[in-house]
């Protein structure tokens, strides 16, 4: 990514690895400039910030008013045009369509609390089984894509990406995993092995997490 000190403020999602295999993934979708991109849960905005690089027209949505803030300020130091919107996942673009939708939601299977996750957590934890927001996304998106138009996706192979693939492929979509990525546990996964082990999510001795980028198209 091009900017790799962005403004992060306390309690925002700072890009970590998920992020730059998206940027990744991003960096090979043919996008003519002029084209619509929704960067949902957009974070610091690094993601929003890659694509107005390639002269798009980008939307960028978070829950989190820091997170909004943090995205501004970051569009308006790199000289980028970014409408950067508060609100929970597609609420504040209802009735748009986008050319790109790009997500990189919370996705951590975590044991239920009894509250909704709060501060930085709201960025990571995602239910019982990770797939809080996930399914709402395959849900939905598709009505939120032009013809011909495509999501990509980055998530933990903890959250299920066959069901993530399955989805979108009964929502008419063509949907595949397109990227692959380990990485070592960070600190949340970490403290939560033991339980992930019990819930079957987890083998004996398996230190590594998977991520994985989903690539699903809107026929034409």
């Amino acid at each position: 990514m091009a900017d790799v000190n962005p403004l992060v403020l306390p309690g925002v999602y700072a890009p970590q690895e998920d992020t730059g295999l998206l940027a990744g993934a991003l960096s090979e979708e043919p996008l003519p400039p002029g084209s619509e991109v929704l960067d949902v849960g957009t974070g610091s905005g690094a993601l929003a910030l890659e694509a107005a690089r390639r002269g798009t027209r980008v939307t960028a949505v978070d829950v989190s008013w820091r997170a909004v803030y943090a995205a501004r300020w970051n569009a308006r130091r790199a000289g980028l045009p970014v409408r950067v919107l508060r609100g929970n996942l597609f609420e504040p673009v209802r009735g748009r369509t986008f050319d790109l939708v790009l997500a990189n939601p919370p996705y951590v299977p975590a044991p239920h609390s009894g509250r909704a996750p709060r501060g930085r957590a709201r960025a990571w934890d995602a239910g019982g089984d990770g797939r809080l927001v996930l399914d709402r996304i395959c849900r939905e998106v598709p009505g939120l894509l032009r013809p011909g138009g495509v999501l990509l996706l980055v998530h933990s192979a903890l959250s299920d990406p066959n069901r993530t693939v399955g989805q979108l492929r009964a929502a008419d979509m063509k949907a595949s995993v397109t990227r692959r990525h380990r990485i070592p546990f960070g600190p949340v996964l970490r403290s939560r092995q033991e339980w992930l082990r019990r819930r079957g999510l987890l083998s004996g001795g398996e230190n590594n997490e998977e991520l994985v980028v989903i690539r699903a198209e809107l026929p034409r």
